[in-house]
């Protein structure tokens, strides 16, 4: 995309005027039209694409009415509406020029520079650090207020998914931080990272027209990347949009096969597997001769018999996945579900290198063990099966502290390899993801903490409350962040 001062006068390539490309843009402080800007129509949250030729190169936004057009020659579609509209201000949405048509002058006003901030927001490192300490609401334009960092997303159409994922991931201060600077990423030349970076400055940008955000855009780039995996219209879960997401930034941030990026810098921790599985010679033998002898003979989880092949490996891990103890079938006296309850550290457990997990394709027996912690832990509750005939959901509420949730005490961990260096065991709960009713028709929201003031909201895509730290504890989790303790 060249810039387009040379061809403005013809956007479309009909043949320019000889020796036009090295003319001079008048530049003008004074323009008897700058009250007709209306930035109460002004949203720059939807893709960049001319209204009338629907092209996505040279655009302009007419400050009055909002629309987007192509070009500002005289055969193009801002040209002409200017003429027919009486609307005269246009703003280029990539080199953030302001210019007066149908006279084609550029307008230099720092009146406008507001215009330029909510089209892309910007922010100085000394703000990054200020961001944790702000208490301040900001004021949209219709009177509304709002949190940076802590506004409403539209849901565009069954993106509940999308939403509560983008504001569970606004929460680590780390992985935030380096979006808020778009430096950090110029090299990278995929459309999905820069989409979410520009959403990350959305969020937290202190002087936005409107109190919400519509992530379209990055909407967009998410159906192009996934290849129309994760579409709008379409429900899905959000622990496969997370898993989905943070692999593919993982993929296009990194310069080469083996750096690393902020990705798993934030989550990758590490498991210790060990897989025991019978040998193919045994089990042959034993439905041929269909003898016992085979048979394997486990006292104490501690195998008895040479027919078992145990292979240990490590695995790096961004998620860990729990399993939830099965619902009761049978109603109680009152005729009531009785909806069990767990503690998180029952279920924790899978990760003490102790519980078994059986596999039943291929059929194995899995020890999982963590020797790595991440500084941010990311947990799944697997509330949904699927089985021949429909989804189900487990109903089980699962008990969680939503501080210093201590893992010393129920996962054996390693000790630091550095001397110096110190065991941090202990998390606090910075985001939890929650499902609400029938496994195909339910809705997701979002609990999450606001680190200036240490308070919670609920966020459920426009609506934003302030909520009591009791309530995070009473919903049927399905995902959450913990972050560790330093």
């Amino acid at each position: 995309e060249e810039e387009d001062d040379e061809d403005e006068d013809d956007p479309y390539g009909l043949g320019s005027t000889p020796g036009r490309s090295n003319r001079q843009v008048e530049v003008r402080r004074d323009c008897p039209y700058l009250d007709t800007v209306n930035r109460q129509v002004l949203d720059f949250d939807f893709e960049k694409f001319c209204s009338v030729s629907l092209s996505n190169l040279n655009v302009y936004a007419c400050l009055v009415c909002g629309k987007y057009y192509q070009g500002r020659g005289k055969k193009s579609h801002a040209y002409t509406h200017s003429l027919e509209a009486g609307h005269h201000v246009y703003i280029n949405l990539r080199t953030e020029k302001v210019y007066c048509l149908p006279d084609g002058y550029e307008i230099n006003d720092p009146s406008l520079d507001d215009i330029r901030h909510v089209l892309y927001p910007r922010f100085s490192r000394e703000q990054l650090e200020q961001l944790d300490k702000n208490k301040h609401w900001s004021r949209a334009l219709d009177g509304s207020d709002y949190l940076p960092g802590m506004v409403g997303l539209n849901n565009i159409q069954k993106t509940d998914f999308v939403n509560v994922t983008i504001q569970s991931l606004m929460r680590i201060t780390p992985l935030r931080n380096f979006f808020l600077i778009p430096e950090n990423y110029q090299h990278c030349r995929s459309q999905l990272v820069h989409r979410f970076g520009e959403l990350t400055r959305k969020i937290w940008h202190a002087r936005n027209f409107k109190g919400q955000v519509s992530p379209h855009e990055f909407l967009q780039a998410v159906m192009k990347a996934s290849k129309k995996r994760f579409r709008i219209g379409v429900q899905c879960e959000p622990v496969e949009f997370m898993s989905w997401l943070l692999n593919t930034l993982h993929a296009d941030l990194r310069t080469s096969k083996k750096s690393s990026s902020i990705i798993h810098k934030c989550f990758q921790g590490e498991l210790e597997v060990v897989k025991e599985t019978q040998s193919k010679a045994i089990s042959e033998k034993k439905e041929s001769d269909g003898e016992q002898n085979g048979a394997l003979k486990i006292t104490d989880g501690q195998v008895e018999n040479n027919n078992v092949a145990a292979e240990t490996y490590r695995m790096p891990f961004l998620m860990l996945g729990l399993d939830l103890p099965e619902p009761p079938l049978f109603k109680d006296v009152m005729e009531k579900n009785i909806i069990p309850q767990v503690p998180l550290f029952n279920i924790l457990k899978k990760f003490d290198g102790e519980m078994v997990t059986t596999t039943v394709r291929p059929p194995a027996r899995m020890r999982y063990r963590v020797i790595k912690l991440p500084q941010y832990l990311i947990l799944h509750m697997r509330r949904f099966t699927k089985n021949n005939f429909f989804r189900e959901k487990n109903p089980t509420l699962v008990n969680f502290p939503v501080k210093n949730l201590e893992l010393k005490d129920y996962i054996p961990l390693p000790a630091p390899t550095k001397e110096n260096e110190k065991l941090r065991t202990k998390y606090d709960l910075i985001a939890n993801v929650v499902h609400d009713g029938k496994p195909d028709e339910g809705f997701y929201r979002v609990f999450v903490q606001r680190k200036s003031e240490e308070l919670w909201y609920e966020m459920q895509d426009l609506h934003v409350s302030e909520t009591l730290p009791q309530m995070v504890a009473l919903s049927e989790a399905y995902m959450q962040i913990y972050e560790q303790q330093q």
